[in-house]
């Protein structure tokens, strides 16, 4: 049997009343008033639950009429019979006091059987103590296990470009040249693939080199007057002998000018210079020197070097006007190059 809902005293603090909602205990509890628990809050037979309950939220007084609370046992307290305070003995006083006490015990014998029967409708003995709805508990974050990006890390460079930020230019990657690696020269951008045995003195030779580097050290800002005064600097180092002292090819035995003039590169008006140039050993070579205003920052003079071998080891002569034309400026100016009415004479 389960005891219908109601007010019952807490079983783990008999000093209070709980809320029975006639399945488990609920989190509602409240302090008893002093005072008998009148027959007229009681079931229709004397016994069970309020015949009238009021909200868990609003309680009455104990034992009211409409209250909560074990009914006392029939014939105790009530308005009538010889306990009344109009018995016949004409002990009316005694006879209250005493009703009063039955009442109150009685009231205290039905609480404590009513939690035996509740106690006894449950597996563990003891009803189901519910304080309130549990809270949700968040649930756990998920971290995600992709490493994200440095932001130190620099962006990948497209494939068919080369890139040089310092004069703010990009040179086009042609088949057969790749990005430089054990290279001397620290402003080489480019080179062909591989290397073979140089023609004279020294170890490797490359087939073909781009050199990019700022002018400096000079108050000259013509592209044409900084190219002439490059070229034979460039031939010599390049065919003649070389920073550490060696003749790759034996020595420059002369030049012929063979093309020379001005130029639109990466939308800004330049100049050329390119020299063939005729080595004691080996198939000799092209050097070419190439001045023209940078798009970016102070606009500074930006020189590029052409080497190219002659001869099988070297790249076709025609990969040094397509380089020339494919240089574009990083700071998103015109084009330049192919098409322009400015191009070289000679």
């Amino acid at each position: 049997m389960t005891p219908p809902p109601g007010w019952y005293p807490d079983p783990h603090a008999p000093h209070l009343e709980r809320w029975w909602d006639g399945t488990a205990w609920t989190g509602h509890r409240r302090t008893p008033a002093a005072g008998p628990a009148p027959a007229s809050g009681t079931g229709a037979d004397g016994y069970g639950a309020p015949s009238a309950p009021e909200a868990p939220g609003t309680p009455g007084p104990y034992g009211a009429p409409g209250g909560f609370g074990p009914p006392a046992p029939p014939g105790v307290g009530g308005t009538g019979g010889s306990g009344g305070s109009g018995g016949s003995d004409g002990s009316g006083g005694s006879g209250g006091a005493k009703a009063v006490a039955l009442t109150a015990a009685g009231a205290v014998l039905v609480a404590a059987v009513v939690a035996g029967a509740v106690a006894l409708t449950r597996d563990d003995g003891d009803p189901e103590v519910r304080t309130g709805p549990s809270p949700t508990a968040p649930a756990p974050t998920t971290q995600s296990t992709q490493p994200s990006p440095s932001p130190s890390e620099p962006a990948p460079q497209d494939e068919g470009v080369v890139v040089d930020e310092l004069n703010g230019v990009t040179f086009p990657l042609l088949d057969g040249w790749v990005r430089p690696q054990h290279v001397v020269e620290k402003d080489a951008v480019m080179t062909t693939d591989g290397t073979h045995d140089c023609p004279g003195e020294g170890t490797l030779c490359r087939g073909g080199m781009v050199v990019s580097r700022t002018v400096t050290g000079t108050d000259e800002s013509s592209p044409r007057a900084l190219a002439e005064a490059d070229i034979p600097e460039a031939a010599e180092e390049a065919f003649d002998q070389d920073t550490l002292g060696n003749r790759p090819y034996g020595g420059m035995t002369s030049h012929q000018v063979v093309k020379a003039g001005p130029v639109a590169v990466a939308g800004r008006a330049g100049y050329l210079v390119r020299w063939r140039v005729t080595t004691a050993k080996g198939s000799g070579g092209l050097v070419q020197s190439l001045v023209f205003p940078s798009g970016v920052g102070t606009e500074s003079p930006v020189l590029v070097r052409f080497i190219f071998e002659a001869g099988p080891d070297g790249p076709p002569v025609a990969d040094m006007d397509r380089i020339t034309k494919g240089i574009r400026s990083t700071a998103g100016q015109a084009s330049g190059g192919a098409g322009s009415s400015i191009g070289p004479t000679g």
